[in-house]
């Protein structure tokens, strides 16, 4: 019997000796994440403006580009996500192709649109009729 007793000693105290080891291993990874969030927290700003800096660039390309290139973006954007969807990609993959796609498509109405307006008003008086004649 006292070996009995004996080995449950010496595993009570390794289970002692384990948690203090299991508890300091955790007490250094919360210190490290909370100095990695730190570090990121600093860096954040910086992060910040530099996406908005190239997303400035990419909306001022978009603009300076012509409806013909726009509208193959658009479509090649639009078709690299479907595949991916027919493919059976992740669906945060899927999202994420469409987002172009589906900005690029934004961006190709408004011009049609802000187009349309600017050749409605530009006609003038003249009006179009019921059946589609002019008048003055």
């Amino acid at each position: 019997m006292t070996t009995d007793s004996t080995s449950l000693d010496s595993t009570t105290s390794d289970d002692g000796g384990t948690r203090a080891k299991i508890g300091s291993t955790v007490a250094d990874a919360a210190e490290s994440i909370r100095t990695a969030a730190s570090d990121a927290a600093e860096r954040l700003p910086e992060v910040a403006s530099a996406t908005r800096s190239a997303l400035v660039e990419v909306d001022r390309q978009v603009e300076a580009g012509s409806d013909e290139l726009l509208t193959g973006v658009t479509a090649l954007s639009f078709g690299m996500a479907a595949g991916l969807l027919l493919a059976g990609a992740n669906r945060l993959l899927v999202i994420s192709a469409f987002v172009p796609a589906a900005l690029l498509g934004l961006r190709l109405l408004d011009r049609t649109s802000r187009a349309r307006g600017a050749r409605g008003t530009s006609s003038g008086s003249r009006t179009p009729s019921a059946n589609g004649r002019t008048r003055s």
